[in-house]
């Protein structure tokens, strides 16, 4: 089984708790760690699309990397706009891990799929987009296409992106466009919250199944994808 849940945002030092943004958020690392050992086993395999943990830094993030790494199944992890402690693959990899892959300008074949993914990036349309953006957007794309351009095996693709790959009027921008040239059967996305919440956008668009992740979208329980 392919489950998700994004948004994680661990922090074993309890300096920057997500309780702070409301009763949504109250006893939410010990819900997620509690709901994943009651429904994962160590068969499945688990997206994680971003912002993981709060750390700052390679040296702080093991601690939380290692609590995720300790539960049951095998996950895919993607960096998200509050994952400032992601390095380059060759680091990440040398944390040895065991049950941890990283998912960045590459691709995994795992449980009969195409695992692909990129942090994509805020809505071209977006009122809070700046000039600043802009490259960020074009490397984000480019990455998403390296991802798709290194499956190898003819099997059905799963997409994971932090940010939802919606314009502001809540159709395919130029990320789900480019899941639409490639045929990808599912994608699924995190980063909204609280009354970002109300830009969900889910079900089936252009042929895409598409789900929302945000660990308080789903109630803090890992989202059945594909079997």
């Amino acid at each position: 089984m392919i489950y998700g849940i994004s948004d994680l945002h661990l922090d074993h030092t309890g300096s920057k708790s997500m309780e702070v943004f409301g009763e949504a958020w109250k006893d939410y690392e010990n819900r997620i760690f509690t709901n994943w050992k009651d429904m994962i086993s160590d068969d499945d395999i688990v997206l994680i699309p971003g912002d993981i943990s709060w750390a700052m830094k390679i040296d702080d993030v093991i601690y939380d990397l290692k609590r995720i790494d300790s539960l049951p199944g095998t996950k895919i992890l993607l960096k998200g706009n509050h994952d400032y402690w992601w390095q380059s693959l060759k680091k990440l990899k040398s944390l040895r891990l065991e049950s941890l892959l990283f998912l960045q300008n590459n691709s995994y074949f795992l449980g009969g799929y195409n695992i692909v993914g990129s942090r994509a990036w805020l809505a071209r349309d977006n009122s809070s987009f700046t000039e600043e953006d802009e490259p960020i957007f074009k490397r984000e794309l480019i990455r998403l296409k390296l991802s798709l351009d290194s499956i190898s095996d003819e099997a059905p693709i799963i997409a994971m992106l932090h940010y939802p790959p919606f314009d502001r009027y809540k159709n395919p921008n130029e990320f789900g466009q480019l899941l639409k040239e490639y045929d990808v059967e599912k994608c699924i996305y995190g980063h909204l919250h609280s009354e970002g919440l109300s830009a969900v956008v889910e079900g089936q668009i252009d042929g895409i199944e598409y789900t929302c992740l945000s660990a308080d979208y789903i109630d803090f329980k890992p989202v059945l994808i594909g079997e």
